[in-house]
């Protein structure tokens, strides 16, 4: 299995998988790269190059380790995913009901239904696909500002909703090869549209994996660290809510030597050795600190100490 890599050249790529010359479109690579590497090109056209692999490689192989993967870049994954969905709505599906129209004979009633079937194809891939576009991908660009959304949507909710929408081209190939008639004129034609059917229902099929297997795991990744990074914050609210905010000020030097103490995990016995005070003195201080900044948990203590300034996040056992 070849494993493509930044140095190889581009041109092997194309020549070893001719599939692959629509997907560089996507990624906003034009044709006439001469000799150039992979990398040397993604870099003039300001795509990532990793990301770039990562698609390339799992289309060709089927080969994906992206699942825990932070090094893939979101944006180069949804202008890839937009690009794609403009060519198959603006180019590609017109460009087969063309063929279709002419190689079918639409004098003929069945030839009529088939034209019909298409169409309903057409509306149902552009329904799925302008629902990303309209859902989806303004959802993972507030993502990427920060947002996290009011909870009614997530990457979860489309992965369920996400499946495959070739369903109805599958039908309509076997339908032309089943029951559709026609001269010899027509059978060229038709067997030539068959052959730009079959080709579609496989772009399809990858396109649909790319996005369960690469960006859909992205995107979660990008859910949990927003998710995570909302709830310290709300943590942070909640220990220091009704004490008017952290007020460091409002403490002794030896009421923050004990905080300092009791973060690094000292007993009251420790903390007594450590500062040469009496137990009963710790007991006072941590009563006082509890009373000052309404904190009586240790975590709220190291949650203080951290964003005051008090021990660096480094020294702290989390």
């Amino acid at each position: 299995m070849k494993m493509y890599e930044g140095e190889d050249k581009m041109i092997t790529l194309i020549r070893d998988n001719y599939d692959l010359l629509q997907m560089l479109g996507s990624f906003g690579i034009n044709l006439g790269f001469g000799d150039k590497t992979v990398r040397e090109i993604c870099d003039d056209n300001k795509v990532d190059t990793y990301t770039f692999l990562a698609v390339v490689n799992f289309s060709i192989n089927g080969y994906s380790d992206t699942e825990n993967d932070e090094q893939l870049s979101i944006p180069t994954l949804m202008h890839y995913l937009e690009a794609s969905h403009a060519y198959y709505l603006d180019f590609q599906l017109p460009f087969i009901r063309k063929e279709l129209e002419d190689s079918l004979n639409l004098d003929d009633s069945l030839a009529q239904l088939i034209l019909r079937f298409y169409d309903e194809y057409d509306h149902e891939i552009r329904r799925h696909m302008q629902y990303e576009q309209r859902v989806l991908f303004p959802y993972v660009m507030g993502l990427l500002e920060g947002k996290l959304g009011n909870g009614n949507y997530s990457i979860e909710t489309f992965s369920r909703q996400h499946g495959q929408a070739d369903k109805k081209l599958r039908e309509l190939k076997l339908l032309i090869i089943k029951y559709l008639p026609g001269d010899e004129l027509h059978n060229n034609m038709l067997t030539a549209t068959l052959h730009d059917i079959y080709d579609n229902e496989q772009w399809l099929h990858q396109h649909g994996l790319v996005e369960d297997h690469i960006f859909v795991p992205a995107i979660r990744r990008l859910e949990q660290k927003l998710m995570q990074s909302d709830v310290t914050r709300n943590i942070t609210e909640m220990v220091f809510k009704g004490a008017g905010g952290p007020s460091q000020d409002a403490l002794s030097d030896r009421e923050k030597d004990v905080i300092v103490a009791l973060v690094q995990g000292m007993s009251n016995k420790e903390i007594a050795d450590h500062l040469c005070i009496s137990v009963n003195t710790v007991i006072t201080h941590r009563r006082n600190i509890a009373r000052k900044l309404q904190i009586h948990s240790p975590a709220g203590l190291t949650i203080y100490a951290i964003v005051n300034g008090l021990v660096d996040i480094s020294s702290v056992k989390l």
